[in-house]
């Protein structure tokens, strides 16, 4: 008997051509199934290819037309090619899309991806990733990635966050009275190392001339309302790019102006290229200074005015010269730095020395000596002189103007010529019922302020700088003492003025938040229609 087929038997016992026929019937329709799976494959991978591998020209139309969320195709359609992806891999994918957003804004935030791929960030099963067809940034080599976000999708995220950080900080210094609070223990200052800094003055010192506690130095001023961000020194000489930054008054001033140099200094690479502008190196007996930084086309000037308006001198009968001081003109240089870009005014301590605060013979107005004023009325004419100057030549549109406040002395058995001292004092005092009666001149100076035009900023330091009786030279305020300072070095000491580093960087953090607040206020209002 022949063998018979695998598939059809052949029946021998019937008829041949009937047997041929029915065989060639099998062979089409096995034919036409072979087609349809060829042909269900053939659109699968076709599907599969163009998901995954897209062309790279994403804009075409056709493209666009065929994939992108906008397209004709039904949402059937889509859940039923979701279905295929989900049979292929074996993976829980939720997806999201959104239309990208984008600002010019440097405080809104920043467009990101659109494609949003919920998983566990400790968890290491690998995930299909669905992906936006018009991200060019996708990997068509590796379209079965683990879902984590790109490196530019990771920084945008991060720099959104970074932004709104920002902004929630700046409205919360916004609302913030940075001048009520305390000082707290902060390891992570000072802001530059005791010595690293060349230019400060011997006067401030107070390591190199010998002062061993150095506890003074590791404080932190801390708003009740905020908390004021650490001086970063690069961001602040790149808010002063191409600025001139100007502080006029007395020697309080220069020890701030210094500190600003030291801090500003150490976050220059090349330290050559910070210089005094006539090479001094030496910052006391002339009239002003300017410390050019080079790289940042930016100037940090002093011009020293104890009393803001004019010391004089008039011819008695005799033909000798008499010292005034006249409350009715401001200081001769004030045409000098009348454009800065940030100038910072302060006076107070001057006016406590015998001829200012007893006011007898010495202050002029015009032509006219008073043969008697009192020093606060006298104190209020210089500063309203002062105010009416800046009123007149200030365009405050351009510049910023900062009056900084009292800074408190700590003169203990005597005033600063008198022998009175603050050489036991190392550590801050903790309780306000200890602090000193408010200086009325401050009270004056407020008010004056209050009824300017121009606006001025007041840093009103007295209250923060009482606590700290602690900072200052004391006896360390020079090196090398003559032989009277030698026969009784207690009876020399400087609690007015303060160590660097110390409480004056303090000053400068506060400048710096300024500066900020003023920055991020101009590029709010550019955002404004």
């Amino acid at each position: 008997m022949a063998e018979t087929t695998k598939y059809v038997p052949l029946n021998v016992s019937g008829n041949l051509n009937s047997d041929i026929k029915s065989f060639f019937s099998f062979l089409k329709t096995r034919k036409r199934i072979t087609f349809a799976y060829a042909f269900t494959l053939a659109f699968v991978s076709f599907t599969l290819f163009l998901a995954f591998s897209p062309s790279s020209n994403a804009s075409s139309p056709w493209f666009n037309n065929s994939f992108t969320t906008k397209t004709s195709t039904s949402d059937s359609y889509k859940s039923h090619i979701s279905s295929i992806f989900s049979f292929f891999f074996h993976n829980n994918t939720s997806s999201s899309s959104s239309a990208p957003s984008s600002s010019s804004s440097p405080f809104s935030n920043t467009s990101r991806s659109s494609n949003n791929t919920s998983q566990s960030s400790n968890s290491t099963t690998k995930t299909f990733k669905a992906i936006t067809f018009g991200n060019k940034t996708q990997n068509p080599q590796n379209p079965f990635k683990d879902s984590v976000p790109t490196t530019n999708q990771t920084s945008n995220q991060n720099l959104s966050s970074l932004l709104k950080d920002e902004i929630h900080m700046m409205e919360s210094l916004r609302k913030c009275d940075f001048f009520d609070g305390e000082w707290v223990k902060d390891e992570s200052y000072p802001l530059y190392e005791p010595g690293s800094c060349n230019l400060v003055d011997e006067q401030f010192n107070c390591i190199h001339n010998g002062r061993p506690d150095k506890d003074y130095q590791k404080y932190k001023w801390k708003p009740k309302g905020c908390s004021l961000p650490r001086l970063d020194g690069k961001r602040m000489l790149d808010l002063l790019r191409g600025k001139r930054l100007v502080f006029v008054g007395d020697s309080i001033n220069r020890n701030m102006w210094e500190s600003l140099i030291c801090i500003l200094r150490n976050s220059v690479k090349d330290k050559s290229k910070v210089f005094e502008a006539n090479g001094r190196v030496h910052f006391r007996g002339e009239a002003s200074y300017s410390f050019i930084f080079k790289d940042y086309n930016f100037s940090i000037e002093f011009f020293v005015l104890p009393f803001l308006v004019q010391e004089w001198e008039v011819l008695v009968k005799n033909g000798t010269k008499k010292e005034t001081l006249r409350l009715d003109l401001v200081g001769r240089s004030s045409d000098q730095y009348k454009d800065a870009d940030i100038i910072i005014f302060n006076t107070g301590h001057w006016w406590t020395h015998d001829k200012t605060s007893k006011g007898k013979d010495y202050y002029q107005e015009g032509s006219h000596i008073y043969n008697e004023l009192n020093v606060l009325e006298a104190f209020r004419k210089a500063i309203t002189t002062w105010s009416r100057w800046v009123d007149a030549n200030i365009n405050t549109s351009k510049s910023m103007v900062f009056f900084r406040g009292y800074s408190s002395s700590h003169f203990s058995g005597g005033q600063w010529n008198s022998g009175g001292q603050c050489d036991s004092e190392i550590v801050p005092i903790q309780n306000k019922k200890y602090l000193r009666e408010y200086p009325p001149k401050m009270r004056v100076l407020e008010k004056v302020l209050k009824n300017m035009k121009n606006h001025v900023t007041y840093l009103n330091v007295t209250t923060m700088t009482d606590f700290r009786k602690d900072g200052h030279p004391s006896v360390y305020r020079k090196q090398n003492l003559s032989p009277e300072e030698r026969k009784s070095p207690l009876m020399y000491q400087d609690c007015s003025h303060w160590c660097l580093p110390g409480v004056p960087d303090t000053w400068n953090e506060i400048l710096y938040v300024e500066l900020l607040l003023k920055n991020y206020q101009n590029q709010h209002q550019q955002k404004k229609p």
